[in-house]
């Protein structure tokens, strides 16, 4: 089974060995590949259907809200946290980041970026919230309730000193085309970010 093109850049970033956490694991189609390269871990899932989808492909699988945070979980206790997708569906994200850069040693997040210019297009051309491959729900239905931009978030790792190891922006075929080289925000519709806690000199 081949991994979608952003799991397979999360999986490139991880090392062979590794013990890994997987936030928001959905069906476990990463971890499982994982496995493959003696990366041990688990996912944590709240829908009982993808928890059983877990099951069925031999992934460790903990029902849990990610809202409710990780803390049964100790400090530095895993080499990666993953977070693929998620952080704009939580309602406290500020409060997961601070949780995962606590329980794991790094961290790798991925979101889509709400500064991507049909966005903007939308809201001010149209007046109306975006709907994109990307963000392809309507506001009554989706279930982001915190997007951000790529700007937001390196915002935030900067005023909780958290470090960006890694960075990939990628449009929706997971391309790093001109346009992202030249303004980040304006034309990448997928972040994906490698980070740790800044530590202290």
């Amino acid at each position: 089974m081949s991994l979608r093109v952003d799991l397979q850049i999360i999986s490139d970033w991880i090392p062979d060995g590794s013990h890994v956490l997987d936030l928001g694991c959905d069906n476990g189609t990463l971890l499982h590949e994982l496995q493959k390269r003696n990366i041990t871990g688990y996912g944590l899932e709240i829908d009982n259907g993808k928890i059983a989808e877990c099951i069925a492909s031999d992934v460790n699988v903990i029902h849990a809200d990610l809202d409710d945070g990780l803390s049964g979980f100790a400090d530095q206790s895993f080499d990666y946290v993953i977070l693929s997708q998620t952080l704009q569906a939580i309602k406290r994200p500020d409060f997961l980041l601070d949780e995962i850069i606590r329980v794991g040693k790094q961290a790798i997040i991925t979101f889509p970026n709400f500064g991507h210019w049909q966005c903007r297009l939308q809201l001010v051309v149209a007046g109306r919230m975006p709907v994109s491959r990307t963000l392809p729900s309507p506001w009554f239905a989706t279930p982001n309730i915190h997007l951000c931009t790529i700007k937001d978030f390196e915002r935030i790792c900067d005023d909780k000193r958290i470090s960006i190891l890694k960075r990939c922006i990628v449009d929706h075929d997971h391309q790093n085309t001109l346009g992202i080289k030249i303004s980040r925000n304006l034309f990448g519709q997928i972040a994906l970010y490698q980070i740790n806690k800044t530590t202290d000199s």
